[in-house]
């Protein structure tokens, strides 16, 4: 998606990650509910790492919504974030609202340095993507090995459909009165494990699927053997062990607090993938 996309005259909102995964669905249900979407990826010529080409971007916007391609706690992040919502107030764009993660400590200092730019913020707080099972690197392990490898033991989590996420931040974005200045967290309806999760995309595809658990540590011992830099598997490594020691065992009512119905369930997401091949071997 590039350039701008209207639906009726609203305000124009900049979606960063445009092309990405949770960008494009935001930019769709943006659209859909008649807010003008400037797309915000290097394909417009929007660069994180290049301050020069945010200016042309943000100019003339209402809002952003703001997802850093890199995970919002890693290191240099915070920093980041926090000069783009700068200049973006600076420029007339004081509702911005970010992405991101349930229980990360590590993504606290991004969520402050978004409160520190002055900006009319909202934060929201996801749980797992039920679609980190069917984009991304674990779903190729699914589809060609047969079995997904991952340090979440027995930990339940309640995986949340990224159109509920992309929802939520469109309600974000086009009301500000009412979500400004609020921490909105998102989640799926009922828990599921690593394990469960697989075996019901085990169940919809009639494949024998499975999930194997190991040690953070060792998975990050993986990742740099799959050219992971060190730095980046030592900061993963971290992440998964806080967020898979529990403290995400629970369900919010995000989702149905903010656009007044039920969450989408797992089990429907895994048919719909299931019925499009996702998980069919090449």
């Amino acid at each position: 998606m590039t350039g701008n996309v209207r639906g009726t005259a609203g305000p124009t909102v900049v979606v960063t990650g445009a092309s990405g995964r949770t960008g494009s669905r935001v930019a769709r249900a943006a659209a859909a509910a008649g807010l003008g979407v400037r797309a915000a990826s290097r394909a417009t010529g929007f660069d994180w790492a290049d301050p020069a080409t945010w200016a042309d971007t943000l100019r003339g916007a209402d809002a952003a919504y703001l997802v850093h391609p890199a995970d919002v706690g890693a290191p240099g992040t915070a920093e980041t974030v926090g000069e783009l919502a700068r200049r973006a107030v600076g420029l007339g764009v004081r509702r911005l609202v970010l992405l991101s993660a349930r229980g990360e400590d590590q993504a606290l200092p991004t969520e402050e340095a978004l409160r520190a730019s002055g900006a009319d913020w909202t934060v929201v707080r996801s749980a797992w993507f039920a679609q980190n099972f069917s984009e991304g690197p674990l779903v190729a392990e699914l589809r060609e090995r047969g079995e997904l490898v991952f340090p979440a033991g027995e930990v339940p989590e309640p995986f949340v459909d990224l159109r509920d996420v992309a929802d939520v931040v469109v309600a974000a974005l086009a009301d500000a009165e009412r979500y400004a200045g609020r921490v909105l967290t998102v989640t799926g309806p009922r828990l599921l494990t690593f394990g469960e999760a697989v075996g019901e995309i085990a169940a919809a595809t009639g494949r024998r699927l499975t999930y194997r658990s190991v040690p953070a540590e060792d998975y990050g011992e993986a990742l740099r053997g799959f050219g992971v830099p060190p730095e980046e598997a030592a900061f993963l490594t971290e992440v998964f062990a806080g967020l898979l020691d529990g403290r995400n065992a629970h369900v919010e009512n995000g989702v149905r607090e903010i656009l007044g119905r039920e969450p989408r369930d797992f089990t429907a997401f895994v048919q719909e993938e299931a019925s499009a091949g996702t998980w069919k071997p090449a």
